[in-house]
């Protein structure tokens, strides 16, 4: 956490990057855009589905909102009568061949996110052959595909590709891995069809999505009280999420003294991470909680949120979808 630690300093806060980034930086940069240049120029061939596919993704490494707009655009789809269906790689789990998500997912084997979003009733697949497990959605009768977390992963060829920006840190200094935060240049930004910006006021071209919560959920028994019940208690706040602080601010927001606990991008909890010496409450985020479901005590929380879309985005989507339907 330390490295991480520094580098996001680097990154988000103003401060130098490490010597070493520099010279890494380079040879990450070739190779991204040697690899974008294949793919356009037809090298390398993307695999085209016969429905249309989304693509759900960010320029950036870490949490930006992925995973809530993914939800939050299968239920606006589903309302306009599509059968969507989730293709993810299964970031977090072992599962390496294709396949779809039964009634009872693993996390430790298909990922954290793919589960969350099978939570809302969604069909998902996973599988490092992204267009293989995206097959499998086919059978299953889907007519429109969201590709989560694909925005790099080119070997899907997409109809339309949502990028989604943290309205907080944006972009940060601009740089590319591992001197800033991008995975590929702030060019490829005038090549997506949406932006979406996360939480604050969006520029020019981008719709705004806001998380709204609402009760929080004990994860023994599925009891529900509201999130403010807990102001002015100390609770110990869990998050193993890309940004773990805008999860710690949004509790600190409605008055709860947090003690912060941040893990890894997907760490795979035991139950002795959350063995902490008091009967303090546990909250944590919907992500964390699908991994330690099976290990739960009676005093942790899941803080649920849900993404707030403006019609018009959904509009231009639906735009997009039906014009790829037709070509």
């Amino acid at each position: 956490m330390a490295l991480i630690d520094t580098l996001e300093s680097a990154w988000y806060a103003g401060a130098r990057s490490p010597w070493w980034t520099w010279p890494l930086m380079v040879p990450y940069s070739g190779v991204v855009r040697l690899r974008g240049w294949l793919y356009r120029s037809g090298v390398l061939r993307s695999v085209r589905l016969p429905v249309p596919v989304v693509v759900v993704g960010n320029l950036s490494v870490g949490g930006t909102g992925k995973t809530p707009l993914t939800i939050a655009m299968v239920e606006a789809l589903r309302a306009r009568g599509y059968r969507p269906g989730v293709v993810s790689r299964g970031h977090g789990g072992s599962q390496r061949e294709p396949l779809l998500l039964g009634d009872a997912p693993d996390p430790a084997h298909v990922g954290d996110e793919p589960c969350l979003i099978h939570a809302g009733g969604a069909p998902v697949a996973v599988g490092r052959d992204r267009p293989a497990a995206a097959r499998l959605l086919l059978d299953a009768g889907c007519n429109v595909l969201v590709a989560d977390d694909g925005l790099q992963h080119y070997r899907l060829a997409r109809d339309v590709e949502i990028c989604v920006i943290d309205g907080m840190r944006r972009f940060g200094n601009r740089r590319l891995l591992p001197a800033g935060p991008l995975r590929e240049p702030m060019s490829r930004l005038q090549r997506v069809d949406l932006r979406v910006c996360n939480g604050v006021a969006a520029e020019t071209g981008e719709y705004l999505m806001q998380l709204r919560g609402g009760d929080v959920v004990a994860l023994g028994d599925g009891r529900r009280q509201p999130l403010a019940s807990f102001s002015g208690q100390q609770v110990h706040a869990v998050a193993a999420i890309g940004n773990p602080q805008r999860f710690f601010d949004s509790l600190r927001a409605v008055g709860i003294e947090v003690i912060e606990h941040a893990f890894a991008d997907h760490h795979p909890f035991a139950a002795a991470d959350l063995a902490f010496a008091d009967d303090l409450p546990v909250l944590m985020t919907d992500k964390d909680a699908v991994k330690c479901q099976r290990f739960a005590q009676p005093n942790w929380w899941r803080v649920p949120v849900h993404a707030e879309l403006p019609p018009a985005f959904i509009d231009a989507l639906v735009q997009r979808i039906e014009a790829s339907a037709r070509d």
